[in-house]
């Protein structure tokens, strides 16, 4: 059995700190819960955001730069790169290879994400803390994908 340390969403653990006050509780964890393996983490919490809070997704724009905002223009940009930075940070000191995060979210997502018209829809992509993990060499797993990883 794996000793390594993974880094989780801890919505995925049952902590309510999604934007709208819930958790994404996922019993399949307990486990890796159970093993003192995962640390949990929420990199909007970390980056100063309240619970709850509006919801957020990636504003997609001309210059291609980044816009993280909430349906009625309040930009929360700085706080979603401070958050993902955090993250990055636990995962480089705790020497973690793999984590597993919130699909679609515009922090945790990966592969997909919602296509900033808060539509539902989702678009490919990947959230801020997502891509900056992917960027410094880490895997980054969700909840419908997580047992590709070899985790246990």
């Amino acid at each position: 059995m794996s000793k390594e340390i993974y880094l989780i969403s801890a919505c995925l653990l049952g902590f309510n700190c999604r934007y709208n006050g819930t958790s994404s509780r996922t019993d399949e964890f307990k486990n890796l819960l159970d093993s003192g393996r995962l640390i949990p983490i929420c990199p909007e919490v970390l980056g100063g955001l309240d619970t709850p809070r509006k919801p957020c997704e990636i504003i997609p724009q001309a210059n291609s730069g980044l816009k993280i905002a909430t349906k009625c223009g309040l930009d929360c940009t700085s706080e979603f790169q401070e958050g993902a930075q955090k993250v990055l940070e636990m995962a480089k000191i705790c020497h973690v290879k793999k984590v597993i995060l919130k699909a679609n979210s515009p922090s945790c997502g990966s592969g997909s994400i919602y296509d900033g018209t808060f539509s539902g829809k989702l678009t490919e992509g990947y959230g801020v803390t997502s891509k900056l993990l992917v960027e410094n060499d880490i895997q980054v797993y969700n909840e419908l994908n997580w047992k590709s990883g070899d985790f246990i």
